[in-house]
Formats: structure tokens, C-alpha cells, sequence
């Protein structure tokens, strides 16, 4: 099955898409070959208000019901243009995520979600059956709706059994798979068939991308290669400042966004010790706020290797920040790499976990990794299938027979990934499903 996926972040940059063909074998592997991606702006006007909609402003329901038509309109004719794009026309399923504005979360639990860009809209400009709404399921299975990039991770880099050290000694150390997108997430995964963690660290790129576009008048939209923490100094009053948030101590699962840290955030948290902090030192000691949140997210875990993904895995400063913030925390050697080197694009990961989210949706397969304590990694009680379907007529294919155990891609480079056969902590079934 060809599926192409469709996603926009937290930092609203533009529409992501990537189409991968997907074929479930018998022995349990899901293998995907990843067939391109690509991304178009958003229409400034529409993401000038998206941003407007976004906390901490007040909408009416006026400008969301426009809202939800405008953007579920532009992913379509997104949809469109892949299909022709990156897939030569041939795709049989759409995933589309939507555009988050807004996740409600109170105290340790997620109470609702709500991603804009109606699905009919994109059905009609693809004439293809869409899969959309994909966290709203797992939210109201107790669960964070976030970050659903676990399922991902656990397939793809879980190992099959202990390796060996170079001291001849068994190597159980966990990866760790990072997002650097405008919220920051992680995923904590061992042997294909442990429990995975994954919970949102706290901010990637929104704080800094933020304080760019207002240090350079809106001439930059980020820090491109760093340059500008490159030019600054960390603030270390500050930096304490930021990192005494009460979110950075809170135990996983849990998820967070813009309802948190909203553009008013840095100048609300620095108001009584930094109030003049500016220029390249701000965005210096936001810069370094993203990398030491990461690393102390990190630091009670056995964690061997980082693999890091989205737009702030190409700011070089931030990565050499994050090693060095690793470097002190961690007992052991960490190596951080980017997904790039492994066989994901680092721009389009994110992409490509809707393409597999919405190939396991229209199997009737849960999207979620299996967690700790009889628990999915979101926090939900029970495995769930994610999405709604649109339009809501049986699919000419049929449902999977078995679980999914390993996910192999096809232009992995050889030999740096495990081998595909092994227990999965993905289960193929929903009845009773705890793990």
C-alpha cells in the first residue's frame, strides 16, 4: 500500500508530506520503502492566522470553523500536488495530522486535543479515502495523544537482543530518538520487546524561533546553522530562571505545546531577574535551554545513543550544546547522531510517521508503542486504533491477520540496524489489550 502522509508542527513553517509503499509480511515485518518527500509553505495570510489562533489568544468559534476549512482546503491541494510530487500519482491512502491549535492539558492528564483542517476537504482535492484525527483516540483512552512518534521509534530502532560493548561486555543501552521540532519529545527504546517512554522534554524551536523573528523584525523565521547562539553568550540567571519551570520536573508521560510556551513565555519568566536580556545572548541562552532540558530529561536513563530529528537537528550549535549537556550528565559515552544517517530524513520523519500511522489504522492496528506499568508510552490504559476515516466506506483492503513486529526500511543503510525478527511491543489486536 502506497499512503502518503501529511504534517505541520507546532512552528506552523510549512506543510510536510512524504509518501512511502508499505507491505506487511507474514513473518510480522513491516517494511517501508520511503518514496520521497517534499513541503509547501503555507499561504501567509492563512499562517499569520493560524499563529493569531494560537495560545494564548482568544478566538471566537467563528474564526475556527473558518479556520478548519481553510487549512483542511490548502492540505488538500498539499495532498494533491504530492501525490503527483513525490509518489508519480499513485497513492491509495492519505494520512493527514492537521494542524494542532491547541492541547489541553491539566496537571499529569490530557483532557483533549483539537488538530484543525477538516478532512472532507482533503478527501475532495485527493479522491482518495483520508485518514485524519489521529490523537483523540489515545487521549480518551487516558492517554497523552503525545508524542505519537513512538510507535516509530520502537519498530525501527528497537534491537533484537543485548549487543556487545568493545570491552566484550553486554551492551543494554537504551536509544533515544528525538524530535527537535517546535516542542521537543523523546522516546526511549530498548529491545524490541521492552517498554518504550516517550513524553514531550519541554521547547525545541519555539521559544528561539520566537525570538529571532522578533530580534531581526521578522527578516528571519529561525536561527539558521546557529549562527546567531553562536555570536552570544548564555545568561546563567536566566537560564535558571527558564529551567525552574515546573514542567521540566514532572515525571513522563507528558505532553505540553504552545498553551505553555506561548510567545509571551520567555519575557514572562525573565521579567523579574533578566528583564534587558537580548540579541545573540537571548537566543545563545534559549539555544542552550533546549539542549540542557533534553539532557536532564535524559540523564536518569541508560541512554547510549540520541537519534535526532526535525528542524533543530540542523542547527549545529544546538547539537554540539546537546553533547556537551549530555557529556556531564551521563556517566557513559552518548553518541548523537541525526535520523538522516539511518535512513529518515531528518525534515521528514515526521511525515513518514503518518504514512505508517495511517497504514496501521486502515489494518484496524493500534498506533501506539507498548509502555511501562500495563500502559501504551502515551500513558493510555489499552492499545487503541488511531484516526477517523473519511469517507466512511469500507476500504478495498482488507485487515491485517497478525501483529506487527519490526519495521525495516528499505534504505537503511546495511548493518546498522537490528535484525527484523523478534517480540514487538506493538500488539496486533485492541481486545483486552493492556501492553
Amino acid at each position: 500500500m502506497i499512503v502518503l502522509g501529511l504534517s505541520s508542527g507546532t512552528s506552523v513553517d510549512a506543510i510536510d508530506a512524504a509518501a512511502a509503499d508499505l507491505t506487511l509480511g507474514d513473518d510480522g515485518v513491516l517494511r517501508m520503502r520511503p518514496l520521497g518527500h517534499t513541503e509547501y509553505a503555507w499561504p501567509r495570510a492563512l499562517r499569520e492566522r493560524i499563529l493569531a489562533a494560537l495560545p494564548p489568544a482568544a478566538v471566537d468559534m467563528a474564526e475556527v470553523a473558518q479556520l478548519d476549512t481553510l487549512v483542511g482546503q490548502e492540505l488538500g491541494r498539499a495532498g494533491r500536488r504530492a501525490i503527483d510530487d513525490v509518489a508519480g500519482g499513485d497513492v491509495d491512502l492519505v494520512a493527514s495530522h492537521g494542524q494542532t491549535v491547541y492541547h489541553w492539558v491539566v496537571g499529569a492528564r490530557a483532557r483533549g486535543t483539537l488538530q484543525l483542517g477538516n478532512a472532507a476537504w482533503v478527501a475532495e482535492h485527493v479522491k482518495r479515502p483520508v485518514v485524519s484525527d489521529f490523537r483523540v483516540a489515545d487521549v480518551a483512552a487516558g492517554g497523552h495523544g503525545a508524542p505519537l512518534v513512538s510507535v516509530l521509534d520502537a519498530l525501527w530502532l528497537g534491537r533484537e537482543d543485548d549487543t556487545t560493548g568493545t570491552d566484550g561486555a553486554p551492551d543494554a543501552g537504551l536509544t533515544a530518538a528525538l524530535n527537535l521540532g517546535g516542542i521537543a519529545n523523546v522516546s526511549l527504546v530498548g529491545r524490541v520487546d521492552d517498554p518504550v517512554t516517550g513524553w514531550d522534554t519541554g521547547p525545541g524551536n519555539c521559544l528561539l524561533d520566537v525570538a529571532v523573528a522578533r530580534l531581526t523584525d521578522g527578516r528571519l523565521a529561525y536561527d539558521e546553522d546557529g549562527a546567531l547562539a553562536a555570536r552570544g553568550t548564555v545568561d546563567p540567571v536566566a537560564l535558571a530562571a527558564l529551567l525552574d519551570d515546573p514542567y521540566f520536573a514532572a515525571p513522563a508521560p507528558k505532553s505540553t505545546g504552545r498553551e505553555l510556551f506561548d510567545t509571551t513565555y520567555t519575557e514572562r519568566r525573565l521579567a523579574a531577574v533578566r528583564p534587558g536580556l537580548t540579541g545573540p545572548d537571548l537566543v545563545a541562552t534559549l539555544t542552550e535551554l533546549t539542549a540542557v532540558s533534553v539532557a536532564d530529561a535524559l540523564a536518569g536513563h541508560d541512554v547510549r545513543r540520541v537519534v535526532a530529528s526535525g528542524g533543530g537537528a540542523r542547527n549545529p550549535v544546538l547539537l554540539d550544546r546537546l553533547r556537551a549537556a549530555l557529556a556531564e550528565r551521563l556517566p557513559h559515552a552518548c553518541e548523537v547522531v541525526t535520523s538522516d544517517t539511518l535512513g529518515l530524513p531528518v525534515d521528514a520523519k515526521e511525515a513518514y510517521l503518518f504514512a505508517l500511522l495511517g497504514f496501521l489504522s486502515a489494518h484496524g492496528l493500534p498506533g501506539t508503542a507498548a509502555g511501562e506499568h500495563r500502559r501504551r508510552a502515551t500513558g493510555a490504559r489499552r492499545a487503541v486504533v488511531l484516526g477517523s476515516l473519511t469517507p466512511p466506506t469500507p476500504l478495498p483492503w482488507q485487515a491485517a491477520s497478525g501483529p506487527v513486529r519490526r519495521l525495516a526500511l528499505a534504505n537503511t543503510p546495511h548493518g546498522l540496524l537490528p535484525g527484523p525478527r523478534a517480540k514487538s511491543p506493538l500488539t496486533g489486536s485492541t481486545k483486552g489489550s493492556t501492553r
